[in-house]
């Protein structure tokens, strides 16, 4: 930014600028360039490549998606092989990873108080325990399986039954010896909590829903893969309280609930740990409760993220998510926290494919306080709209605020997003062709790779990760050739800057820009020329520019200088960097 315009400019650069009334199209792009990431954005676009771990309950049923219904015993692996996965993940070049702490079926893999569907239920809680110890597991697991109907705490009650002096710091607990594993290789950390919970369907409207889905079948009529896994355990009930869509009153409560034996009880009374009065259903509730845990035992997390699915509503039940609560609390026990879909967070970038747009801007639009909702809802003509930052956007009537809000591109490894194996995974080839159009279109690619039912990586994946990281570290480890940022003359949206390039890198296939984000994004238009024996020859134009942008050349080009020319921006941009690349036959070229 300008000093001098800065200077003088009543709008304070910030994450999140409303809209006034009276504003017209030109201050509303003045503000959009005022539009500037929180720290923690800004660390996590840097980032680049997240690595998302698929693994729960569906690995071992063989599903994309369960019934919640599922019995506990069914997950059982015979190892949970953590720091193998977070190799496989750094070989790939994340630098960051997240796990699905609980997906829609509703299995929790950490031991929570508020769900009996966990990780404690299930054999893998007690594997390791000598034949006296697992006979003294069985019979507390006894009585809380009695109990379970009547008390939601009741495994985890029993957690340390038949291990002496306690189970909680063993492997039983996926999630933390994930986050412990992730922080040991020096990675960022994630957390998944699926707001959809088929564990928790109301135990009726499921018998109902399975009555129903037997009469579909009957008749035949194709299911959803939502409904072929409720038909296949329509034998059983889900396997929660029946908190989900319930219908139940909004009534004060305190966050943390805390349960018979709660061992939180004696600091949270002497105010070591916080607790929030709140209005909740019993779901919201519930997931307000494992929130709370998330961050006050195995924080700091780094993003969390949670969509917006309500799976059931074509069948007739809804739960309406307190989304301005969750924010609230998130914010109030994780400030630093990126939350996907939340305030001044992450959104989905529009599909499963792992590629950005052409265009993509991280300022967007929004139609109301992003604090208050789910933020895909706000952005006008939806997430998967193909523009939803250009001027036409950000100035269109119905706008109320500003944010930053960066893309996120999600995309597995395999077919699926939990491990099957009759999948293979994706090429490396393939791979780097998604981080060009991810993270080389101004997002960052969120990979997802599942561990199979072995609780390993499986080899094949891991040679691919090995490829693709080595490619993209081979590809694109040449530095920047600028020796300072660059911006076009104070004030002006338009500039020309002529680059040299260095004997040992004039030959090259790819061009790699980026702006210094921490000024806000600027560039709606550029061009790029290269010196030949006849003068400047225009290679190559684009849109949009944002933390990064990669531009593949379609053919190696050889030359001694290179010219960017900015041809429309927001303000004056700051470029940080710029450099060039050849894919060439280590760096594992792309298919064209």
């Amino acid at each position: 930014m300008d000093p001098t315009t800065a200077a003088i400019d009543p709008i304070t650069p910030a994450p999140l600028i409303p809209i006034s009334p009276g504003d017209g199209p030109d201050r509303i792009v003045h503000k959009a360039s005022r539009v500037i990431p929180r720290p923690a954005q800004l660390a996590w676009q840097r980032r680049e490549l997240t690595a998302f771990t698929h693994f729960g309950m569906n690995t071992f049923t063989d599903r994309e998606w369960g019934s919640g219904a599922e019995d506990e015993a069914w997950f059982d692996p015979p190892r949970v092989a953590v720091d193998q996965w977070m190799r496989a993940y750094r070989a790939a070049g994340a630098r960051q990873v997240m796990l699905t702490a609980k997906h829609h079926d509703g299995f929790v893999l950490y031991p929570t108080r508020y769900t009996n569907h966990s990780v404690i239920a299930s054999p893998w809680w007690i594997r390791g325990h000598t034949p006296a110890e697992r006979e003294a597991a069985a019979r507390a697991r006894g009585a809380a399986e009695a109990r379970r109907g009547a008390e939601p705490s009741a495994y985890w009650r029993i957690r340390d039954a038949g291990c002496g002096s306690g189970c909680r710091d063993h492997e039983g607990d996926i999630l933390g010896s994930y986050l412990a594993a992730a922080r040991r290789a020096g990675l960022k950390v994630g957390v998944y909590l699926s707001p959809a919970d088929g564990a928790e369907q109301p135990h009726a409207w499921h018998a109902d829903y399975v009555a129903r889905i037997r009469a579909k079948k009957a008749a035949g009529r194709p299911l959803s893969i939502e409904e072929e896994a409720t038909l296949e355990d329509g034998a059983r009930a889900p396997a929660g309280q029946g908190r989900y869509g319930n219908g139940s009153p909004v009534v004060q409560r305190t966050i943390p609930t805390l349960v018979d034996g709660d061992d939180r009880t004696a600091a949270v009374r002497a105010g070591r740990l916080p607790s929030f009065t709140v209005h909740a259903d019993d779901y919201n509730a519930y997931y307000l409760n494992q929130l709370y845990e998330l961050f006050t035992q195995y924080g700091p997390i780094d993003e969390l993220w949670l969509d917006g699915a309500n799976p059931w509503t074509s069948a007739g039940i809804t739960e309406p998510y307190d989304f301005t609560t969750w924010f609230q609390l998130i914010h109030a026990l994780s400030p630093d926290t990126v939350t996907f879909a939340g305030p001044q967070g992450a959104r989905w970038v529009g599909n499963e494919n792992g590629i950005a747009r052409e265009t993509e801007w991280s300022v967007t639009p929004a139609t109301a306080d992003p604090s208050t909702a789910h933020g895909e809802s706000l952005i006008p003509g939806g997430p998967q709209a193909p523009d939803i930052g250009s001027r036409a956007k950000i100035t269109a009537p119905g706008v109320r605020y500003l944010q930053w809000f960066p893309a996120e591109a999600d995309v597995s490894l395999r077919d699926g997003w939990f491990f099957h194996a009759g999948e293979r995974p994706k090429p490396a080839r393939e791979l780097v062709a998604l981080y060009e159009q991810s993270v080389g279109r101004n997002a960052v690619l969120l990979l997802n790779v599942p561990p199979g039912p072995d609780g390993r990586v499986a080899t094949e994946d891991l040679a691919e990760l090995t490829g693709f990281g080595t490619a993209i570290h081979t590809t694109y480890g040449n530095p920047s050739l600028l020796r300072s940022p660059w911006s076009p003359a104070p004030g002006a949206t338009t500039g020309t800057l002529e680059i040299p390039v260095p004997a040992a890198h004039r030959t090259f296939d790819r061009i790699r820009l980026g702006e210094d984000i921490r000024e806000g994004q600027q560039v709606e238009q550029f061009a790029i020329d290269i010196w030949t024996d006849h003068g400047w020859h225009q290679t190559v134009t684009g849109t949009t520019i944002g933390h990064r942008r990669i531009l593949p050349l379609g053919r190696a080009v050889t030359t001694p200088r290179l010219r960017l020319r900015v041809l429309s921006a927001r303000s004056t941009p700051t470029l940080a960097m710029a450099s060039v690349h050849s894919s060439g036959p280590d760096g594992l070229r792309p298919p064209t």
